[in-house]
């Protein structure tokens, strides 16, 4: 009977232990999606986003910014993402971009290094005209120049 008045107690411990899952669930989100609801994401078990930071080297989200503090503050792991354009300029040219307007890295336990979206072209020749090689070669840079300037590599937004 001394050890009924622990129970309460025991149980709270074991509600409160997080659930650790070997496949977290992500989303991606761009500034076409204005007023996301931070709090029914969380409730919907979403436990990382990544969002639109740049396109090319011309556009910057202008949804960026309250996308990212939305997310912080609702206790959602967020990073940025670029979404290219290689037909445009470098590799290089647009990881340096992307890095001058929210594409950044830190070590803080809460920002996942950027991603590079890299899709067919929406807009023309499927691979934005570039041979497979050129394309390997495009994506490179993009990588090299991030990796020197954050010490990670880009990611896939939400390979699929």
């Amino acid at each position: 009977m001394k050890y009924f008045p622990l129970l309460p107690l025991a149980l709270a411990v074991a509600r409160a232990t997080p659930i650790k899952r070997s496949d977290p669930l992500g989303i991606d989100v761009s500034d076409y999606q204005t007023n996301i609801d931070w709090t029914t994401v969380v409730d919907n078990g979403i436990q990382f986003v990544y969002i639109k930071a740049t396109e090319g080297t011309s556009y910057v989200s202008s949804t960026f910014s309250s996308q990212y503090i939305g997310a912080t503050n609702a206790g959602l792991i967020r990073g940025p993402y670029h979404f290219a354009h290689p037909d445009e300029s470098t590799g290089g040219t647009q990881a340096t971009y992307f890095l001058e307007n929210g594409g950044g890295w830190s070590a803080d336990g809460i920002t996942l290094p950027g991603a590079l979206d890299i899709e067919y072209n929406p807009n023309g020749a499927e691979c934005y005209y570039l041979t497979t090689s050129e394309m390997v070669s495009w994506i490179q840079d993009f990588s090299d120049t991030y990796e020197a300037s954050t010490g990670r590599y880009p990611g896939d937004p939400l390979p699929g």
